[in-house]
């Protein structure tokens, strides 16, 4: 069909659409494609939400989404209410995103078990509080890259030890270098702008 996305699963099992939904922590192959746009979704956010109960944990067929836009992803990206979070997730949450602690101190903040927290953010977040954290981290370093700052600079605004560590992350996470980044975030950043990996 022209315009579909191949990929292939962990298993090795090929899936085929116009539009696919990958949740976190799925291992993927994407075949190349002419034409191909990706979102990458907050995971706290309600359209992440509603992605989460269509597809559970597998990568699914969406060909309803093929027309998605950015203004439809900033709509409903909105941060999902209180409400539809527990709010021993939040305060954990809270706690990894204000300072350097282990996923085992948030839990004792949010009075939970370490294992009750980790149960618990796998199935409202999609993913592990660790990942989530390497996700916010990611987000603010994108966020500095969009001001202006090096890849150097933007590293250590996301929290992370060093640009290689960084880079590490961002690879691991979205299969994508700072370098390949740049030029997505910020269009005008000539070559010689972009700081190496």
């Amino acid at each position: 069909m022209k315009g579909e996305v191949v990929m292939t699963d962990e298993s090795g099992a090929c899936h085929r659409d116009v539009a696919l939904i990958v949740p976190p922590m799925v291992r993927h192959r994407m075949s190349a494609a002419p034409y191909l746009r990706t979102w990458f979704i907050e995971p706290q956010c309600s359209f992440a939400a509603g992605l989460r109960e269509r597809c559970g944990a597998g990568i699914t067929a969406a060909g309803d989404l093929r027309g998605l836009r950015e203004e439809d992803v900033q709509i409903a990206g909105a941060p999902q209410s209180s409400g539809t979070l527990d709010p021993r997730l939040l305060a954990a949450m809270e706690a990894l995103a204000r300072r350097d602690i282990q996923v085992t101190g948030a839990a004792v903040e949010a009075g939970l078990s370490p294992q009750r927290l980790r149960a618990l953010a796998r199935r409202q977040l999609g993913m592990p509080l660790a990942r989530w954290r390497i996700w916010r981290r990611l987000t603010r370093a994108a966020r500095a890259l969009v001001e202006g700052q090096s890849i150097a600079e933007a590293a250590i605004t996301g929290g992370f030890a060093d640009q290689a560590h960084f880079s590490r992350r961002l690879r691991e996470m979205m299969g994508l270098t700072p370098t390949a980044v740049l030029p997505m975030l910020r269009p005008s950043a000539a070559r010689s702008d972009v700081d190496g990996d």
